[in-house]
């Protein structure tokens, strides 16, 4: 790769040190030595890395930012916007769905004008579902009114965001900034990197305070009203003047990179132009990929071409008449997208950069659009001589042949359609008669008659071996439980997470019966709709020619934290009362993307975003009682299962069957154990979720029609053990047990009491 030695060894006046560190590293880095206030984030992959990185420096006492793990990102958005108000530092790092969720935010903070910084890790966004780097993510940046700063590799991921919070503190400009760059490239490499030795250099560089020319929320002498109503004329006025802060960013961000480059001999202008200066053919991309195509310049100019290469340091505002000047004697340019703007002829920047010719009177330079990258498809060098055949062809015909298309794409071949692997379940295995239910006629609970387990190892499996779920995991030993007690065929839905991840791949999936994935935020309301749409069609008689039988079940799985972010939907759902069943399973984290906290996640427990150190002790406060959150809204029944009593867990399956096929929504909760991020055997999973309920840390009850009823308890049994002994079975708290923990666990075993305690009042009193 070509390479800058001037700015890769530096010539600054400030003492530096040298570190080999990531891209998501250095953005915390960064966030450290400026020592923010407030960060309030949410953990998704791999921007999620930011705040396990400064969660751990946190737990070490190396600064003093606040971090506030949000339900989800519209509320991390939130928190991140009113601390802004309030005065002080704010910072956040998001990536791709996340992003798009806290939309809505963005042109609220930017329209009242209060600065921040927040570190967007590309990524693409969902459907389907893709996980790895592209600018889908950032195109949606583009009109939210923040000032987008562009970082090729973790050093200029660690450079950006030292400038970045000192732009958008700048009287001229006073705006939230976004540093970008490329999830699972620049986000995990590993570069060396250059960095200020010292945290008071940072300040004296951005100022020691914040630079506030304008009052907060906690001035008292000064109050304010913030996001008024505004009528049209007021309206285009603050616009205008957020327009015009927009265009001031470009001039003070040269500036600060002026001084910048004084400090630590590394520049970052506007554009980042290789050997330009007689180009005739050139290739405009953004990050990481723009590092690549140096190495193509040099080999096409080892060859006698005259190639180039542009990639913008900043794309809002966009650096238009630098384009254009870099552009004029240029015969051809192919610019590539890593996004695609559908419909539009072409990602966002190749009509920018058009745009940006025609301003400036270029009608000669001709320009060829190329969509590339997208789900994280590596771009490697021979990709880049193809980009530059394109601008040659171009120059050499003095016309582009295919204006638009895109690159790196596999034509289908109808030989080569996936096929069905998995043969549909019979209705007559899946419907076997040996579990009924009926109301009792006295009391009108259900009562439920089963046959021994054994007789129920004949009904097929509803997810087919084959996952690629880790070792001892009980997503599974769960779910397959649970659905021993489902008679006839299932819809399922399954929110994000790692029961979906692992049992999709396409082309295959691992799913017998009809599956939905939709994200963590909005499963209950899909399947909502879904169950609406099959009554409704049932209804016109619209369905008869299927022979849908008329115990048709309607399954929502959600876990890893997919009570937080879906939180409100699902009570949405359970207010409106469909018939469905909500299924969590409990695994205390959000597993699927590195094991941070969720809501559900125990008090003092230990996830990569609740470290263990001299300075904490672990997750900081008490966990969510979905069970009981999901009882308040009075649907017909809750429970809480274990695969640790199983007779218990299918007889509450078939009752769950029964309620949503005739009265209304049904949530319940299973606990099952995570080995990888609980640190613990993977052998153990099924000791270790009995010894949680033998703890009452999990109690096993249920809520039929308001009343409480505790299916089991230890106590009665003589099986109670103490909160203590179920917590030294994983390593995830093993530090618990020592003495500078006390503390800590000794307000989690009387939270657990007080809670036991309430449930027993609930069972012995059931107008509670």
């Amino acid at each position: 790769m070509a390479m800058d030695l001037k700015k890769e060894l530096g010539q600054g006046k400030v003492e530096q040190r040298i570190v080999y560190e990531s891209g998501n590293e250095m953005a915390a880095y960064a966030a450290h030595q400026i020592n923010y206030h407030i960060m309030g984030y949410f953990p998704i992959s791999p921007s999620t890395e930011v705040a396990q990185f400064l969660d751990l420096m946190k737990a070490n006492g190396q600064h003093d930012i606040v971090l506030i793990p949000a339900d989800g990102e519209h509320g991390s958005a939130g928190v991140c916007y009113g601390a802004s108000t309030a005065g002080g530092r704010v910072f956040n790092a998001t990536s791709a769905n996340g992003y798009l969720y806290m939309l809505e935010q963005m042109p609220v903070q930017s329209g009242t004008r209060f600065p921040m910084v927040m570190n967007l890790v590309c990524r693409s966004v969902s459907g389907p579902l893709d996980i790895h780097g592209d600018h889908s993510d950032l195109y949606y940046a583009l009109n939210t009114g923040w000032p987008i700063l562009m970082c090729r590799d973790p050093q200029a991921v660690y450079d950006m965001n030292i400038m970045a919070i000192k732009l958008a503190e700048d009287p001229e400009v006073r705006l939230p900034v976004l540093v970008a760059f490329d999830g699972y490239f620049t986000s995990h490499q590993k570069r060396k990197v250059q960095t200020f030795a010292h945290r008071e250099d940072v300040h004296k560089f951005i100022g020691e305070e914040p630079v506030r020319g304008f009052p907060d929320t906690l001035d008292r002498h000064n109050p304010i009203t913030v996001g008024p109503y505004m009528n049209e004329p007021d309206y285009i006025n603050n616009c205008y003047q957020q327009s015009v802060a927009m265009y001031n960013a470009e001039k003070v961000y040269d500036r600060i990179r002026k001084e910048y480059y004084e400090l630590t001999g590394r520049d970052y202008p506007l554009l980042d132009l290789y050997r330009m200066e007689d180009a005739e053919v050139a290739v405009f991309l953004l990050n990481s990929s723009a590092e690549i195509i140096k190495d193509v310049v040099d080999q096409l100019r080892a060859k006698g071409v005259k190639a180039g290469s542009i990639s913008p340091n900043m794309i809002r505002p966009f650096p238009a008449k630098a384009i254009a000047e870099a552009l004029q004697n240029v015969k051809a340019v192919t610019v590539g997208d890593r996004a695609d703007s559908y419909g539009g002829h072409g990602g966002n920047m190749v009509n920018e950069v058009k745009a940006a010719l025609f301003t400036y009177g270029n009608r000669n330079t001709l320009v060829i659009s190329r969509i590339y990258g997208l789900g994280g498809k590596d771009f490697y060098a021979e990709d880049g001589h193809h980009f530059f055949q394109l601008a040659m062809d171009a120059a050499a015909k003095g016309k582009v042949e295919v204006p638009f298309d895109y690159f790196g794409h596999t034509p289908g071949d109808p030989a080569k359609a996936p096929k069905r692997v998995l043969q549909p379940m019979k209705f007559e295995e899946l419907k076997t008669g040996l579990i009924t239910v009926k109301p009792d006629e006295q009391s009108g609970k259900l009562t439920v008659k089963m046959p021994p387990l054994r007789s129920l190892t004949r009904k097929p499996k509803r997810i087919a071996p084959g996952h690629g779920a880790c070792p001892g995991c009980g997503i599974f030993s769960g779910l397959e439980l649970f659905f021993k007690g489902i008679e006839g065929d299932i819809v399922a839905l399954f929110h994000t997470g790692c029961a979906m991840v692992v049992t999709t791949g396409y082309p295959y999936s691992s799913h017998k019966a009809t599956y939905i994935h939709n994200l963590f935020q909005n499963g209950a309301a899909t399947l909502s709709g879904v169950v609406e749409m099959f009554w409704e069609r049932k209804r016109r008689g619209e369905l008869k020619h299927l022979n849908l039988p008329d115990d048709f079940t309607f399954v929502m799985i959600t876990g890893d934290g997919g009570m937080d972010i879906g939180m409100g939907p699902a009570i949405g759902a359970a207010l409106r009362n469909h018939k469905m069943i909500i299924l969590e399973y409990d695994n205390e984290g959000y597993m699927n993307t590195g094991a941070q906290l969720s809501y559900s996640t125990p008090m003092g427990h230990r996830t990569s975003t609740s470290n263990v150190g001299s300075f904490q002790g672990g997750k900081l406060f008490h966990h969510k009682d979905t069970a009981q959150i999901m009882a308040a809204t009075h649907i017909p029944y809750v429970f809480t299962g274990s695969e640790a009593y199983p007779q218990d867990l299918v007889r509450k399956a078939a009752k769950a069957q029964w309620y949503a096929q005739n009265e209304g929504l049904v949530y319940g909760k299973i606990l099952i154990a995570c080995p990888l991020n609980w640190l613990s055997d993977d052998g153990e999973g099924s000791n270790i979720v009995g010894a949680a309920v033998d703890s009452c840390f999990f109690p096993l009850y249920e809520v039929e029609r308001g009343i409480t009823n505790i299916t089991y308890n230890p106590e009665e049994k003589k099986k109670r053990i103490p909160v203590a002994d179920w917590l030294k079975t994983m390593g995830k708290t093993k530090h618990m047990a020592k003495e500078e923990y006390a503390e800590a666990l000794k307000a989690f075993e009387e939270e657990v009491e007080r809670r036991w305690s309430i449930l027993k009042a609930k069972h012995e009193h059931p107008a509670l």
